[in-house]
């Protein structure tokens, strides 16, 4: 089962990356958790997405476009980077999720989709 692995950001997540050595200590840890994950065959892709402030959320009404420019409002709702997993099953990715250093400065949070798959859509 394919899953994406959304990273939220966090109020102090959604700014540009400042290298520290908080931010060093936390990508290097971070490099070990994905070296995992490639080892044990989970990884299919992550990558990091810059904050929204670099962002535009396209807003349909009909037929109708209307274009905002980032940064959006609720940093908590952004996502700040992704994986997509081959995992067996939902707990297997929660089991991996638990293991996960931390991506933000503070509390955060990892969401977990599933794909739809070719059997789901009959």
């Amino acid at each position: 089962m394919r899953v994406m692995v959304f990273v939220k950001a966090s109020a102090e997540g959604d700014e540009d990356f400042v290298r520290t050595p908080g931010t060093i200590k936390m990508m290097e840890e971070m490099g070990r958790f994905n070296e995992a994950l490639r080892r044990a065959g989970v990884l299919v892709m992550a990558d990091g997405l810059k904050p929204s402030l670099c962002g535009k959320r396209v807003h349909f009404d009909g037929a109708g476009r209307n274009i905002s420019d980032g940064p959006f409002a609720e940093p908590t709702e952004v996502v700040a980077g992704f994986w997509i997993w081959n995992v067996k099953d939902m707990d297997e990715a929660v089991a991996w999720v638990k293991r996960c250093p931390n991506p933000m400065p503070g509390p955060s949070h990892i969401e977990i989709r599933p794909f739809y798959e070719a059997d789901d859509l009959g």
